[in-house]
């Protein structure tokens, strides 16, 4: 059984391949669509596994739904870059990802981790990520602040912009800090509601468009 999903995985990877011939065409990155049987692993903390909103409201249900990929759900309410990147190896090797959305550092933030620290677990979870042969997709997260939440006014933490550039990883910049700038689409200061998730994975379905990884 171990032997069949590492040949899975790396059956999977010299697929995936041209995915990596990128080419520039107006300013875009643009890569070969996944296939309609893609995996794809959400990879996250509360905000992945939707909190906030109700059962099927999450945006990796909503992926699926848009999709038909099998988007696998791992978030962990409450979990952290420096914890999640233990965990990662594991769902790896079991579910063998054509592409991995990575959401994390929120609670970093919150529990005011060191920024060195943080931003060295997201460094290895996106390389993590990158040797097992899966496009790779970094959601930005804001530098919480409960004043910047409550005046509609929070930013991107620049290490995620500067993460994506570094290891070549797609970024998903500006949505979720805009997300959680409208009461509108938050349950709380730190996680949108349905409606917050809805606009979350339509403004996600539209880079992955532009990506050229979804037709």
């Amino acid at each position: 059984m171990l032997l069949g999903r590492l040949a899975l995985r790396y059956s999977r990877a010299i697929w995936l391949l041209p995915l990596f011939l990128l080419y520039a065409c107006g300013g875009e990155v643009v890569h070969q669509a996944l296939p309609g049987d893609a995996r794809v692993l959400a990879f996250g903390d509360s905000v992945t596994y939707g909190t906030g909103a109700g059962r099927g409201e999450d945006y990796p249900s909503r992926l699926r739904a848009r999709t038909g990929w099998n988007v696998i759900n791992a978030g962990i309410p409450g979990d952290t870059a420096t914890r999640a990147r233990d965990r990662l190896a594991p769902l790896l090797l079991k579910h063998a990802p054509d592409m991995v959305i990575i959401e994390l550092g929120g609670n970093d933030f919150l529990r005011k981790q060191n920024v060195d620290t943080v931003t060295a677990a997201l460094r290895s979870i996106i390389r993590q990520s990158q040797d097992a042969g899966a496009v790779t997709v970094l959601v930005a997260v804001p530098q919480f602040s409960l004043l910047g939440a409550t005046i509609g006014s929070l930013n991107d933490s620049p290490i995620y912009a500067m993460l994506a550039e570094e290891e070549g990883a797609l970024l998903v910049p500006g949505v979720f800090a805009a997300v959680l700038s409208e009461d509108a689409l938050r349950a709380d200061a730190i996680h949108p509601n349905a409606a917050g998730y809805r606009q979350f994975n339509n403004e996600l379905i539209q880079l992955l468009l532009r990506w050229g990884l979804l037709l």
